[in-house]
């Protein structure tokens, strides 16, 4: 998983409250277990038509979003159903950040587990960040970590609070995996003394 310490980005106004996670990611891309390819049918049912056409209105289709790498949203962003897919959508997109008031509890956590910021803020930041993104890709907001602040093209900076455990394996990398590696030397001292005291196992 890659680091997340400072992100300096263009960044989508998605103003939209309820935003799921099968509006995310559509069920009929679900069948994949490979984490890389789903960015392309991220948010499918908005972005194109019946015909498989983009939708011009549609915000990441637009010239000045489509390299977004954070997304302000609507309240209770990726409630839903608990598709892990809908992270790993947004993250071959190039989404590193999502912005919002509140966010469905397993999406918000699967966010930290596949190397994705949610940040919450107070709904007064999140509407001046919202006008802020609507600038276009001009105005580049700023999320840093571990100052756990979010900046807007302004210079104006709003403070966040995120759980020191996630922060920290947000900030060094650490998946589920790479939590256990960090633990590899132990687990290989207790696999050695356990196959000398329990040969039979």
């Amino acid at each position: 998983m890659d680091k997340f310490t400072k992100l300096t980005g263009v960044a989508a106004p998605m103003p939209l409250v309820n935003i799921d996670t099968d509006m995310i990611i559509p069920k009929q891309f679900l069948k994949t277990i490979q984490r890389s390819g789903l960015g392309k049918n991220l948010f499918d049912e908005m972005r194109y038509d019946d015909q498989g056409n983009e939708r011009p209105d549609f915000v990441l289709n637009q010239p000045a979003y489509r390299r977004a790498e954070i997304i302000v949203a609507g309240d209770n962003f990726g409630c839903g159903s608990s598709r892990e897919h809908a992270p790993w959508a947004l993250l071959d997109f190039g989404i590193r950040c999502v912005i919002s008031t509140s966010f469905a509890d397993i999406f918000f956590n699967n966010c930290f587990k596949n190397g994705i910021l949610p940040v919450v803020l107070p709904q007064e930041a999140v509407d001046e960040l919202m006008d802020d993104a609507r600038k276009g890709e001009n105005a580049r907001i700023t999320v840093d970590l571990e100052s756990q602040t979010v900046t807007g093209s302004d210079g104006k900076s709003y403070a966040f609070d995120v759980d020191p455990f996630k922060k920290h394996c947000l900030l060094n990398g650490l998946d589920d995996i790479g939590l256990t590696l960090e633990k590899a030397a132990a687990i290989d001292s207790f696999e050695g003394k356990a196959a000398t005291l329990r040969p039979w196992v």
